[in-house]
């Protein structure tokens, strides 16, 4: 538990006053956000505005994790070194997505095929190290199965396990990604997700079959150092809020909503809570369908179901405030996260 809150404190300390000294450095050197012309007509003014807040996100994390466990003495599991790396590769991907925006000064970075194949390629060298690193007890940091509360059906082979892992990744990276479009939107609605995963893992740790052998105990390895990880994302996102809320002095860009894409996806893989993660994350699930609807509509009929999509917009050129948007969306978030939390203790009600 020390770990934990070491971690987090250290990771939102460094973000929190990291990412001032982030906008004036991005700011000399000019890397603004660029603004599409088709978008609302009240985002012309964050014209300019630094992006790339992402790094500080990803560098606190980081520094977080590992300080907290150099000042606690207790050792990194590589559990949490693979999470924390599918983070780091797919903050890169952004990183460079977001660079070539800068560079070329327009709104589109990478090729979209690019762009996927980066994706793929970290998440399925994740995929496949998860199956890796026997521990004493011979569990690794995941297993080829499909998971809810837990591992459930048959076992699947390895490649379609990690064909699997690398559609979940790509998913949800690209759903933080398409939600991160208002001040503070996706900042805050990752905070939530992570705050569950710190109580997952922390319950998973409680009931750990590896200690006490109980009905419904959990074959997860390392769940303590999976609580670490999620708390210190979770405190560098805290800090990095204060900077991103409306109005926002920074904007994540594609390196931070990447990488918050792959932590949670991570997590979920790590803690078996695959599918879970759907219910946890029912608000990115939600824009990202607004999208599909939005361009499967137009493909078919020619008719926009929305004014804009993703979602959040459509409720801007309909009149509403931002902050408005932000925080009715952050009290959806917060209601689909205590769904899933709810729906993973049932379990352990009385029967």
């Amino acid at each position: 538990m020390r770990t934990i809150i070491v971690s987090a404190g250290v990771a939102m300390i460094l973000a929190l006053f990291g990412t001032p000294l982030a906008i004036r450095v991005f700011s000399r050197r000019g890397y603004g956000q660029l603004i599409r012309e088709e978008g609302p007509k009240a985002h012309a003014t964050k014209r300019g505005t630094p992006t790339m807040g992402g790094t500080v996100i990803v560098l606190a994390s980081l520094v977080g994790y590992v300080v907290g466990h150099v000042l606690t003495s207790d050792p990194m599991s590589i559990s949490g070194i693979l999470v924390l790396g599918l983070m780091t590769g797919l903050g890169l991907v952004g990183f460079v997505d977001d660079f070539i925006k800068i560079y070329r000064q327009t709104s589109l970075g990478l090729r979209s095929g690019a762009k996927l194949a980066g994706q793929s390629v970290v998440g399925a060298i994740f995929a496949v190290e998860v199956l890796n690193h026997k521990d004493g007890f011979a569990l690794t940091p995941a297993d080829p199965s499909l998971s809810f509360l837990r591992n459930f059906g048959p076992t699947l082979g390895v490649l379609p396990f990690v064909l699997w892992i690398v559609i979940m990744i790509g998913a949800t990276s690209n759903a933080v990604n398409l939600t991160d479009g208002l001040d503070g939107l996706a900042t805050g609605a990752a905070i939530l997700v992570l705050a569950a995963y710190v109580l997952i893992a922390n319950w998973q740790l409680r009931n750990d079959c590896t200690v006490v052998l109980t009905r419904n105990c959990y074959f997860v390895r390392d769940p303590l150092d999976l609580a670490v990880v999620a708390a210190a994302v979770l405190g560098a996102c805290f800090g990095f809020l204060w900077w991103n809320a409306p109005p926002a002095r920074i904007f994540m860009g594609d390196t931070g909503s990447l990488a918050l894409g792959g932590v949670l996806a991570g997590l979920a893989v790590c803690t078996e809570t695959q599918l879970l993660l759907v219910i946890l994350g029912g608000l990115f699930v939600i824009i990202t369908l607004s999208v599909m609807i939005q361009v499967g509509s137009f493909k078919l009929t020619g008719r926009r179901v929305f004014k804009m999509a993703p979602l959040q917009h459509h409720f801007e050129l309909i009149g509403w405030a931002e902050t408005t948007i932000v925080i009715r969306f952050w009290l959806i978030a917060g209601l689909f996260v205590g769904l899933g939390l709810g729906i993973f203790y049932i379990e352990w009600l009385p029967s």
